[in-house]
């Protein structure tokens, strides 16, 4: 069971529904994923046994899924994301740093297997790019990637409540010059994109069996294609969600990107006009064009 967020033809506000493993769509009375939890809550149900009751009362869509106008699943206050929580990761921060002829390799390795996880902010909701918008390469760099990466949905309390997509955009040489720069390599204008829809918690039965790929298409050609699992994920969920909430103050609907496991090869860059597939089985696929810096 998936939870979309869209809008309405009939309205033009926002509206979320849910789509069934089969594909059907069912329109929810919600305008937001956090009040369809926060009805859950005060019903003392679960997400999935609510929505399931809506979808037994209801009637599914005439229109058709792939039509509607997405919207991010949710307005998340706040993107963090997590690195180095990979062994494919761990060793393309190593090569950006070797690229930059610094040799940064002990603190790539440190921090791998370091009891506290990399975690640094990247996103707000206004940079934060819909499914099917246009992501931005960064006008500085020669260097840039899309990170593939399984995001978690939390509340207030740091309780994993969803979970979605999320492409992070990285300059490798920004942050290959130096690790200082890494504000810089990870966050600017519509540099994140996350979607297409947030999976229920209860409809995930081992979040470490998760098929990731990611896909870039240029004029029509595919020019790269890239497969994980987040079973080669180093770290726990739960113990990513720790360091973020620890003396921190978290906002209802924060995601947290957990880290990639899918790098292009060394030589690649995104270009404009770019078309970026991310999939997560079970979630969907997020698709976003690249559009040229400026």
């Amino acid at each position: 069971m998936r939870i979309i967020r869209f809008i309405a033809q009939e309205s033009g506000e926002p509206q979320l529904a849910a789509i069934t493993d089969e594909g059907a769509g069912y329109a929810l009375p919600y305008r937001d994923y956090l009040s369809l939890v926060k009805a859950a809550e005060s019903r003392g149900a679960s997400v999935l046994e609510l929505v399931q009751s809506s979808i037994a009362a209801g009637e599914p869509f005439t229109a058709d899924v792939s039509d509607l106008q997405l919207l991010t699943p949710i307005e998340a206050p706040e993107v963090w994301a997590a690195g180095v929580t990979y062994e494919k990761s761990r060793e393309a921060r190593n090569y950006e740093a070797t690229a930059g002829k610094m040799d940064a390799s002990t603190f790539y390795d440190k921090v791998y297997d370091a009891e506290r996880p990399e975690l640094f902010f990247k996103s707000t909701a206004a940079r934060t790019v819909a499914p099917g918008g246009e992501v931005q390469l960064r006008s500085d760099s020669q260097w840039q990637v899309p990170e593939p990466e399984l995001g978690l949905v939390l509340d207030g309390h740091g309780r994993i409540i969803g979970y979605t997509i999320g492409n992070d955009m990285s300059c490798r040489d920004i942050e290959g010059d130096n690790p200082l720069y890494l504000p810089q390599a990870k966050m600017w204008k519509r540099s994140c994109s996350i979607g297409p829809a947030i999976r229920l918690v209860d409809a995930v039965p081992n979040p470490y069996d998760l098929d990731i790929t990611c896909s870039i298409y240029r004029g029509g050609e595919q020019v790269f294609e890239g497969k994980a699992n987040t079973k080669q994920l180093k770290r726990r969920l739960e113990e990513l969600v720790s360091f973020l909430v620890r003396d921190n103050e978290i906002y209802e609907g924060t995601v947290l990107l957990t880290g990639t496991c899918i790098v292009p090869p060394n030589e690649f860059t995104l270009a404009g006009g770019d078309r970026i597939e991310i999939e997560i089985g079970g979630i969907g696929k997020l698709i976003n064009p690249v559009a040229c810096a400026g």
